[in-house]
C-alpha cells in the first residue's frame, strides 16, 4: 500500500469519536489513517461514498483473498486477529459469504423474531423488578444491570449459552472490541474465544436441545453443510457478538440521549415522536458500531473526486462518521432530533452485508426502551463521570450511573 501523502493516526482508544470524525471531514470525503499496530486504511467521512463501497462488489472482506499484507502474515498477532483472522461470513466475499449466509438466515427469519417478543417482554419485566428492589435514590449503573443483560440472555437463549458460561461470553465479547489491546492480550483473547466456543459445541453434541447452536452442530456433523469446525466455531463467535454489542449500546445511547435533552422527551409525552422515532435517530446521532474492521479493494477504485483506492487497499467501515456526516443531515448534525425528516443511516450496514440481526435489535429496543422509562419516568444520571467502552469499533458507554425512582 504504497501512497504519496501521510496517514493521520487513528486514536486508539476512541476517545472522541464524533471530533475525530469532524477533523478527518476537512481533509476529504476519504482519509487515508493509521490504526493501531501501524495499519494504514481508508476512513470515509461521506455518508453516500460509503453507502456506495458498501455495496461495491469490488470491495470485499476477504483478507485472505484480497490483503496483501495478511496474505504475507502480517498483523495475525494484532487486535485485528479476532477480526481479519475468523473465517466466518463476516470475513467471506462473493459465493463463500451467500453460502454461510444462507446457514444462518432461518435463525433470524420475520417469523422466529417476532415469536421472541413475549420471551423478551418477560426478561425485561424481571430486570425491571431488579432495579426496583433498590430504596429509590440509589445510583445503579444501566449498562451492568439492565442495558447488557438484556441482550445477552436473549441472544444466550436463542443460541443455548449455559447460563454459567455467559459472564464469561460476555467478557470476551468487550475484549474484542478494544483496540488498545497488545500482541499478548490479543492471543489471550483468541486462545478463551477457541475453548469457550469449542466447550460450548461440544456440550451441544452431548446434550442437544432446541437452540440454535445445536441445529448448527447437528446439520455441519450430519452432511457438513459446508460448515469447517473452524467455521462453526467462528460462525457461533459472529452471531452471538453482534447479538449483544449492538444492542446493548442501542439501549444505552437512546437513554443517554433522550436524559440529555429533555425536550425531545417531550416530543414522545406529548405524541409528537415513537419510540421508533428514538431507535432510528439513536442509531444515527450514536451508532452502535462506530467503525467497523475491514474491508479490502478488489481492484484499484477511483473516487469521484480523484482519489485513488489502491488495489489490496483496507477500508475501515465507518457508520459513525456516515451518521454526522452534514452533507447528508445538515447543519444540525451533531443534534439529538426525534423530528428530524432524513434519519437514514448506515447503522446495521448496507448491501450484502447487511446485518442480519438488525430487527431483533431493534424489536429489543423497542420493548426495553418505553418499558423502562414507564417504570422509572423521573430517572436521571447520576452526578458521576460516564466512562466510555475502549477502543473506535464499539460507540457506548462502559457504566452509565442513573439515579432511579419507580412511579
Amino acid at each position: 500500500m504504497e501512497h504519496q501523502f501521510t496517514a493521520i493516526t487513528l486514536d486508539p482508544s476512541g476517545r472522541d469519536l464524533r471530533a475525530e470524525a469532524e477533523r478527518l471531514r476537512d481533509r476529504g470525503p476519504a482519509v487515508l489513517v493509521e490504526l493501531p499496530g501501524s495499519i494504514p486504511a481508508w476512513y470515509v467521512t461521506s455518508h453516500d461514498l460509503l453507502q456506495q463501497l458498501l455495496a461495491d462488489p469490488r470491495v470485499s472482506k476477504d483478507p485472505r483473498q484480497h490483503w496483501p499484507a495478511w496474505q504475507r502474515g502480517e498483523h495475525h498477532d494484532s487486535w485485528l486477529r479476532s477480526w481479519a483472522g475468523v473465517n466466518n461470513m463476516f470475513t467471506a466475499y462473493g459465493a463463500d459469504h451467500r453460502r454461510l449466509r444462507k446457514l444462518i438466515s432461518p435463525a433470524f427469519t420475520a417469523h422466529r423474531t417476532n415469536a421472541l417478543e413475549p420471551r423478551i417482554e418477560a426478561i425485561t419485566t424481571t430486570l425491571l423488578d431488579g432495579l426496583a428492589e433498590a430504596p429509590a435514590g440509589t445510583v445503579t449503573d444501566l449498562r451492568a444491570r439492565f442495558a447488557q443483560p438484556l441482550p445477552m440472555q436473549v441472544i444466550c437463549e436463542l443460541f443455548g449459552i449455559p447460563e454459567e458460561s455467559r459472564p464469561a461470553v460476555a467478557e470476551l465479547i468487550e475484549r474484542i472490541m478494544d483496540t488498545t489491546a497488545t500482541p499478548e492480550q490479543a492471543a489471550a483473547t483468541g486462545e478463551m474465544v477457541q475453548q469457550a466456543f469449542s466447550s460450548l459445541v461440544a456440550y451441544k453434541r452431548e446434550n442437544p436441545a432446541e437452540d440454535l447452536t445445536t441445529t448448527l452442530v447437528t446439520a455441519r456433523d450430519a452432511d457438513g453443510s459446508g460448515l469447517s469446525e473452524p467455521q462453526l466455531l467462528d460462525t457461533l463467535l459472529l452471531v452471538v457478538g453482534a447479538g449483544h454489542e449492538t444492542t446493548v449500546n442501542l439501549i444505552a445511547n437512546a437513554v443517554h440521549g433522550l436524559l440529555t435533552h429533555p425536550e425531545q422527551r417531550s416530543h414522545l409525552d406529548e405524541s409528537r415522536a415513537t419510540w421508533n422515532d428514538v431507535i432510528e435517530e439513536t442509531l444515527r446521532w450514536a451508532p452502535s458500531i462506530a467503525n467497523l474492521p475491514l474491508r479490502y479493494a478488489v481492484e484499484d477504485i477511483e473516487l469521484p473526486d480523484g482519489t485513488v483506492i489502491r488495489q489490496g487497499d483496507p477500508i475501515l467501515t465507518t457508520y459513525g462518521a456516515a451518521g454526522w456526516d452534514p452533507a447528508r443531515h445538515g447543519p444540525t448534525v451533531g443534534e439529538f432530533d426525534l423530528l428530524r425528516k432524513d434519519r437514514d443511516h448506515l447503522a446495521f450496514g448496507h448491501g450484502v452485508h447487511y446485518c442480519i440481526g438488525a430487527p431483533l435489535a431493534r424489536m429489543e429496543a423497542r420493548i426495553a426502551l418505553p418499558m423502562l422509562f414507564e417504570r422509572f419516568p423521573d430517572m436521571e444520571l447520576a452526578d458521576e463521570p460516564l466512562e466510555q467502552v475502549t477502543g473506535f469499533i464499539a460507540h457506548g458507554w462502559r457504566r452509565m450511573p442513573l439515579r432511579l425512582t419507580p412511579a
